[in-house]
């Protein structure tokens, strides 16, 4: 294959392409865990569920990658219903049922009235959960996952106890993906990927948006997302 060709595929194409394959290589690791898994009797080594939600974790941020690359080519479009914001929560808190585990972290979840919002469930639940994992990552002792209406928008807050964002976390630049933390590899992903999910959850002239600030109950970083 030429270089001349090879440029005319376009890098986006053959990392999107890669992406797929890691992914069908990861979902093969994952059923090769849960087959080792149940070799064990219980109670099964700790070791099990950090596989698993490292496992899950990377799964989520190649579905992350995949779906930024159809919104740049214009392919990618929500599947928006209505959904109780409630039930949105249960699913996160599900979801991080093994991560809970690994750790003494506490995750309280508060919802503010009976809450419905039109959104897209499994975009938005992806999203939530990247950010969960990253306040248990950073938190000391508790995270808080909530949501409220305010002036028309359904928002969903997660509020944890530790040091807070840095700076550049809290600015327009995380936008760009160009400042990455060598120490900790943070790279903005999950918070790009839910301010573009966001913005793609529209109603009558409102926009979905994110805000990031160190304004926590607990003292720690706070993040809000609110949708129309």
């Amino acid at each position: 294959m030429s270089n001349t060709h090879m440029l005319s595929i376009g890098f986006p194409a053959i990392l999107a392409s890669s992406v797929h394959d890691i992914k069908n290589s990861l979902t093969a690791l994952r059923a090769l865990v849960g087959q080792l898994e149940n070799i064990y009797q219980d109670p099964k080594p700790t070791e099990f569920r950090q596989l698993e939600f490292e496992t899950n974790r990377m799964n989520n941020s190649l579905m992350q990658l995949l779906t930024l690359y159809k919104i740049d080519l214009s392919q990618f479009s929500l599947s928006v219903d209505e959904h109780s914001a409630a039930d949105i929560l249960e699913d996160i808190v599900a979801q991080q049922s093994t991560l809970l585990s690994l750790g003494n972290v506490q995750l309280i979840t508060e919802c503010h009235g009976d809450l419905f919002c039109y959104c897209d469930s499994a975009m938005i639940s992806n999203a939530l959960c990247t950010l969960v994992n990253n306040a248990q990552r950073y938190c000391k002792s508790k995270v808080l996952i909530s949501a409220s209406e305010e002036d028309d928008y359904i928002v969903f807050c997660i509020e944890d106890d530790g040091k807070g964002y840095p700076e550049n976390l809290m600015s327009p630049d995380y936008k760009q993906l160009h400042q990455v933390d060598l120490a900790t590899g943070n790279t903005g992903l999950g918070l790009f990927f839910t301010e573009t999910i966001a913005q793609l959850h529209v109603k009558d002239d409102k926009h979905g948006f994110i805000v990031t600030d160190n304004n926590s109950q607990f003292g720690g970083a706070r993040f809000k997302l609110y949708l129309p």
